[in-house]
């Protein structure tokens, strides 16, 4: 089954309850992964990394750092999607296939790398924030990735970042921003929750 994008969105729910025991191949995490990476980031800097905890072992670590919360546990995969720092000091070769494939100019790859080391280098803040940012673009991607394959999905934030990064053996680049659970929702969950009406959060200027 495949969704168009405006069905993923409208249908997508926060799945709590997973039929346990059914995983998720390799190629079905591979293209999750693939469309995930789809997602924009500042001067393409593709600044995130996942890992994809699908074993019980590695749930297990995974659910011990995320307060024993059980869905990780039930669901076919837990993707622990990690924004990267210093991504600067890789962005040449993160456009050199622009340049390759003849669309973007060398002169303006090099004035982005000039631009980005200038205003990365040195400077923490901006890494993170960057990184989070492009982090949390891949999981929302992801997820509506897996609404589109009839999948369910649920993002998570309540997790201590510092033991996710030992049980999974991040590095000291690799920032825990979401994990993102995915498989088959048991019935019973939770419709849509109503969202505040549009004229409340919209302005036009």
């Amino acid at each position: 089954m495949t969704l168009s994008v405006q069905a993923a969105i409208a249908s997508r729910i926060s799945v709590n309850s997973f039929q346990p025991d059914r995983p998720l191949d390799d190629a079905t995490i591979a293209s999750l992964v693939d469309l995930a990476t789809k997602a924009p980031s500042a001067y393409n800097l593709q600044n995130w990394r996942f890992v994809v905890a699908r074993s019980p072992e590695a749930k297990a670590r995974l659910q011990a750092a995320a307060y024993g919360q059980q869905k990780i546990a039930d669901a076919s995969a837990a993707f622990l999607v990690c924004g990267t720092l210093e991504a600067h000091t890789q962005l040449a070769s993160a456009l050199a296939p622009s340049v390759q494939a003849g669309f973007m100019p060398q002169a303006m790859a090099e004035a982005w790398q000039s631009q980005a080391h200038r205003s990365h280098t040195g400077n923490s803040t901006l890494q993170r924030d960057e990184a989070v940012r492009s982090a949390s673009l891949a999981g929302m991607t992801l997820m509506l990735a897996a609404e589109s394959m009839g999948l369910g999905s649920c993002a998570m934030s309540g997790f201590d970042a510092a033991q996710v990064a030992q049980a999974l053996g991040l590095a000291s680049t690799e920032l825990p921003v979401l994990i993102v659970v995915v498989g088959h929702p048991e019935p019973g969950n939770w419709p849509q929750k109503p969202r505040k009406p549009v004229a409340d959060v919209l302005t036009i200027v």
